[in-house]
């Protein structure tokens, strides 16, 4: 999809279909004005009508208008009073929701001129550019759609002037990059799990690395794992016939030399719980469990085409958790990379036994911040349910600019407690820690477990188990949280 600024006429602008801003209850901007004038009270007699309301992101498709060259006009509410970012964004997915159409190949629209509060047209056009992108993904299997299907091919945000254009402009690519890293996140979770194996995203990796100069990718097996001392992550691929593997990107944008964050996605291509077996209702949505890794992967794709100028590490450790007659059973006693002792109380929380092992294995890069992503515990959603993820940090600081992040974004986490009260319900009788925090705070325990192994470095962990797919309407993976990651970088990057 081809997305562009332009300073151009929106009267005289051919185009399938033409998007304006609405409001509520104030005069109309004068772009809207202008196309209100030369449609004879087009607009006006249908908000006299209440056919649209003016209220957020609400809208009224009208076919056909006389006096301008747009065969649609879409109409889009903005609210009352100045747009806030929350709402700007949801204006901008309405629109892109509402254009997305087989009738649908080319739109323009003056939404990147809305005026929102602590916002420049380099922002909205970043989101603008984002949200179209995002509205273009449709599961397909992988495969490349059709190429005679009729699809969106071109967005023209206009703008009143050439500074409002050259603005614009300055944020559509950033906007192009996030969503084509988001889009790539969800594709991956979407696979299926018979598709999208530990070995699949090992060779994606690859592939991905090939693609770009700035990049690089190294894979371990499991016996250069064992050799290392990875006994947790180990334990968990012992029941399944799919080989593990230790994947890391090396993106290489910013300074040589300079330390590098490095984010750790936790890639269980599909778990049925092990032994400790999960119930079959919505085992199907297992095959999201890699969600993490997908993220990952969604970030360091977005930074290549971005080009920004930071140095990123992903690591991802990619296993799946099956039952046999070989696999690790309740009880058993693990070592980690660290040297400490896991009791593997319950085979079903499996991600903390894989993280812990790369989280250790990172330190070897020296890094200024490990930030890890995984679809963690339920016990996650019980709290925040879809909305939030669950942010942890051993760093106020580097919890703070993650929350900023997201809230920038419109990818929202919320910080949870790592308290030592906490620590008391890993306790184990048979090795340094058990698996499991037993009943209340599941989320924080896991968490809790995690933090032993990030002594060494500021570490941040997303608990994105509620956020990173949904069971209906649509049902499918989101993308989050590319978008959080991304803001988060671009901030680090100071660009």
């Amino acid at each position: 999809m081809e997305i562009v600024a332009r300073s151009t006429d929106p009267l005289t602008l051919k185009t399938d279909c033409l998007v304006i801003a609405v409001p509520a209850d104030k005069e109309l901007s004068a772009a809207t004005a202008a196309i209100d004038t030369a449609t004879e009270g087009l607009i006006s007699r249908r908000l006299k009508g209440k056919d649209i309301s003016g209220k957020c992101a609400t809208t009224l498709m009208l076919h056909e208008p006389h006096g301008i060259a747009a065969k649609r006009l879409l109409l889009v509410g903005t609210g009352s009073g100045v747009v806030s970012s929350k709402d700007f964004l949801k204006i901008a997915r309405s629109a892109a929701k509402q254009t997305k159409g087989d009738a649908i190949a080319s739109v323009a629209t003056t939404l990147a001129d809305v005026e929102v509060k602590n916002q420049d047209t380099r922002w909205a056009a970043q989101q603008l550019a984002q949200q179209f992108g995002e509205a273009s993904y449709a599961f397909n299997g992988g495969k490349p759609p059709a190429a005679s299907k009729l699809t969106l091919k071109k967005v023209t945000l206009l703008c009143s002037n050439k500074k409002g254009q050259n603005a614009a402009q300055a944020g559509l690519g950033y906007g192009q990059s996030v969503a084509i890293g988001v889009n790539q996140a969800r594709l991956l979770g979407d696979l299926a799990a018979n598709t999208c194996t530990p070995s699949y995203l090992a060779k994606y990796s690859r592939a991905l690395a090939r693609q770009h100069k700035t990049m690089s990718c190294q894979v371990l097996s499991e016996k250069q794992m064992a050799e290392l001392g990875m006994g947790s992550l180990l334990s968990v691929t012992a029941g399944t016939v799919e080989p593990a593997h230790l994947i890391s990107l090396n993106y290489k944008g910013g300074k040589k030399g300079a330390k590098p964050i490095v984010l750790v996605g936790k890639g269980v291509t599909f778990d049925s719980g092990g032994i400790s077996l999960k119930p079959g209702g919505k085992m199907d949505e297992m095959k999201y469990d890699m969600c993490g890794a997908a993220s990952v992967l969604g970030v360091m794709e977005a930074l290549a085409t971005s080009a920004l100028p930071i140095n990123v590490i992903g690591v991802i450790p990619a296993v799946e958790n099956m039952p046999s007659g070989k696999a690790t059973k309740p009880g058993d006693v693990v070592t980690s990379m660290s040297g400490q002792t896991i009791e593997v109380l319950n085979t079903d929380a499996e991600g903390r036994l894989i993280l812990c092992d790369a989280l250790t294995y990172v330190a070897r890069y020296k890094p200024d911040t490990v930030i890890d992503i995984a679809t963690l515990t339920g016990a996650c959603i019980v709290a925040l349910g879809s909305h939030a993820s669950g942010l942890y940090s051993n760093d106020d600081e580097l919890a703070q600019d993650l929350l900023a992040a997201g809230q920038s974004a419109g990818d929202r986490a919320w910080q949870m407690p790592l308290w030592d009260e906490y620590n008391q319900q890993l306790k184990s009788n048979f090795a340094d820690m058990g698996n499991i925090g037993g009943a209340g705070g599941g989320s924080i325990t896991a968490a809790c477990f995690l933090a032993r192994f990030t002594k060494d470095y500021r570490w941040a962990h997303l608990d994105i188990a509620g956020t990173a797919w949904l069971s209906a309407g649509p049902k499918g993976a989101t993308g989050r949280p590319v978008p959080l990651l991304m803001e988060y970088l671009r901030n680090r990057a100071a660009v």
